[in-house]
């Protein structure tokens, strides 16, 4: 019996004992980078976090579909329609259908923000913890999990708080809603350009963001802490998949005409 109770011991992970509370790492985050990876490294949290970026989030796709109205929101769904060269030959009784699908879809994606939330901190923590390995990192998964719901907190907060004070001072008219699902607060050098006309080069130009490279710079350090790595191999893993990201987002830019 006592071997088997060994064995089990042996078989699960240990972790230090973390020096920061969950809720000290939040600020810590902003602040001190690199002794909050430390203690994550110790012992991996990830819920308030997660919590915190999926309200976020959540609170703004709810935010701005009020501030433009059900009626702005129609507004949009139709004029994707008629962008797109295969539904701008449909007859106005099937593009109102179209229409009505289209807001039932976005009404029930609203409410299960939280959730794609959650499963999206969950891919992008496999995908740090399959970099991290891959690169010869000695992290686990809650590892990898960690720094990317971590690496996300500021970028998403201070982002987030951005857009709600653009949102409250710009008029409807004013705001561009396909252009707007990540945020309002504009920080990279599409902002000088009609992404309208060129969604493609606003895409490529909207990666550039301050707040993109932020999320960057803390997911490096994130993970040269956590999976004892070199600069070098934490900012080849960041890189890699921010490539990817990119080049799927400009994929949607193509087949939507909408910057993303």
């Amino acid at each position: 019996m006592s071997e088997m109770s060994s064995a089990d011991a042996q078989s699960k992970p240990y972790y230090d004992p973390p020096q920061m509370s969950e809720i000290s790492t939040i600020t810590g985050i902003f602040f001190e980078p690199g002794r909050t990876f430390d203690d994550l490294k110790r012992k991996p949290r990830f819920i308030v976090g997660s919590v915190i970026i999926a309200l976020l989030v959540t609170a703004y796709g709810f935010g701005l579909y009020y501030k433009v109205g059900d009626a702005g929101m129609r507004r949009v769904v139709m004029e994707q329609l008629d962008k797109n060269a295969q539904t701008q030959s449909m007859s106005n009784a099937d593009k109102s259908k179209a229409v009505d699908l289209q807001m039932t879809i976005q009404t029930v994606v609203r409410y299960l923000l939280p959730v794609f939330v959650f499963i999206s901190l969950l891919i992008g923590g496999l995908l740090y913890f399959l970099g991290g390995k891959a690169f010869g990192g000695t992290g686990g998964f809650l590892h990898g999990l960690s720094v990317w719901v971590y690496s996300s907190i500021p970028p998403t907060v201070i982002g987030m708080i951005g857009s709600f004070i653009v949102m409250a001072i710009k008029s409807v008219d004013e705001i561009d809603v396909a252009a707007s699902q990540r945020g309002l607060l504009n920080a990279n050098p599409s902002f000088f350009i009609d992404g309208t006309a060129q969604p493609v080069l606003a895409t490529v130009l909207g990666t550039l963001d301050i707040f993109f490279i932020w999320g960057w710079i803390l997911a490096a350090i994130g993970l040269r802490i956590t999976n004892k790595l070199s600069s070098g191999s934490a900012w080849g893993i960041v890189i890699i998949f921010a490539i990817i990201g990119t080049l799927f987002r400009i994929i949607g830019a193509i087949f939507s005409g909408n910057q993303t």
